[in-house]
């Protein structure tokens, strides 16, 4: 267990792989946790799969590092073009943007991301800040990204931050015409249940909902069973975020092994960089620095919810598929302002 603290992620790999012994290795969940793991997979020479890592492998080009969340070739860039994209079909278009994130890896690469598109689409961004990891009251942060009078505002946050950010938002009535990005946290089933109707309007960046566009092969029979067991073992009681994706990666490694027919590292890696893989997320082929070559990430918007009932979120038409084109699931409401209320 690393405990969320990216302090204690060398040791545990270290102890793995020098003192257990161990035949293969997989990440620990998000970019903070992901990235201290690589040096210690590439002083082993071991194939490390990922979970939810942002851009990670830019900094080491490690041939035997491979992501599972398809983020396409350019992830930094991709984490956020949805969004902003998305919001340019507005109308009128919108005409500046407020980028804040985490003072943290994951908020730093996401924030960079969502610079370049909105310099790409001709935005100005008014407002660009990041915030201490360890920050508990977000009404100055909302305040001073207000005071910016932004149209769009792009959040790059981890649980914590994103429900706090999210009550702030409403209790001083953010006037953006689009609100959201990259919150990490509104994509899991306590964090749905708690803020429940304060949800709507707000576009963000997730990886599976139960739209009729995502009927992936395999993936219902999964999440029935995965539900079925989830209450008594403590977990996310809808599975809809990170429990497909965690199970994707090891039906990769499985089929990489039994292709090959071995454990040793380099065939295995040489293996996963040239074949295409069937998952209950979708067909997988991984590009030159291990990230899943067809970027499919998703820009859902909550509409209609009402009260905390968790079992509306197992409903089409709650989290509507906005982007991309090809899995787009309903239309988009905006301003926030007026869809948030």
């Amino acid at each position: 267990d690393d405990q969320s603290s990216a302090a204690t992620v060398p040791g545990i790999y270290t102890k793995l792989l020098d003192i257990d012994k161990v035949d293969l290795i997989v990440s620990g969940y998000a970019t903070n946790m992901v990235a201290p793991a690589v040096p210690i997979a590439m002083q082993h020479g071991m194939v490390l799969m990922s979970l939810f890592g942002l851009a990670v492998n830019k900094q080491f080009h490690y041939d035997r590092y491979f992501q599972i969340v398809p983020s396409g070739d350019d992830p930094t860039t991709e984490f956020s073009r949805g969004y902003i994209e998305t919001a340019m079909s507005m109308s009128p278009p919108p005409r500046t943007v407020a980028i804040l994130g985490a003072d943290a890896e994951f908020g730093r690469i996401a924030m960079e991301g969502a610079r370049r598109n909105a310099e790409k689409h001709g935005l100005k961004v008014v407002y660009a800040q990041s915030y201490p990891p360890n920050t508990i009251d977000f009404a100055p942060v909302i305040r001073a990204v207000q005071a910016s009078n932004p149209d769009v505002v792009f959040v790059a946050s981890y649980p914590p931050d994103s429900v706090g950010m999210v009550r702030a938002a409403s209790e001083l009535r953010l006037k953006a015409r689009m609100f959201g990005g990259g919150m990490i946290g509104l994509q899991y089933a306590a964090v749905k249940q708690q803020l429940g109707p304060l949800l709507n309007g707000i576009v963000y960046w997730d990886v599976y909902v139960p739209e009729p566009t995502m009927n992936f092969p395999g993936i219902k029979d999964f999440l029935a069973r995965y539900q079925g067991r989830a209450a008594a073992a403590g977990a996310d009681l809808l599975g809809f975020y990170t429990p497909p994706y965690a199970y994707a990666r090891l039906q990769v490694l499985a089929q990489a092994i039994t292709a090959t027919g071995s454990l040793e590292q380099k065939a295995i890696a040489a293996y996963m960089h040239e074949a295409s893989f069937k998952t209950l997320v979708g067909d997988i082929k991984f590009g030159p620095d291990g990230e899943p070559a067809d970027p499919r990430a998703l820009f859902v918007q909550y509409q209609g919810i009402a009260g905390n009932d968790l079992a509306q979120f197992k409903e089409p038409g709650r989290q509507v598929i906005l982007y991309p084109p090809a899995l787009k699931s309903g239309a988009f409401k905006y301003p926030f302002a007026e869809a948030g209320r």
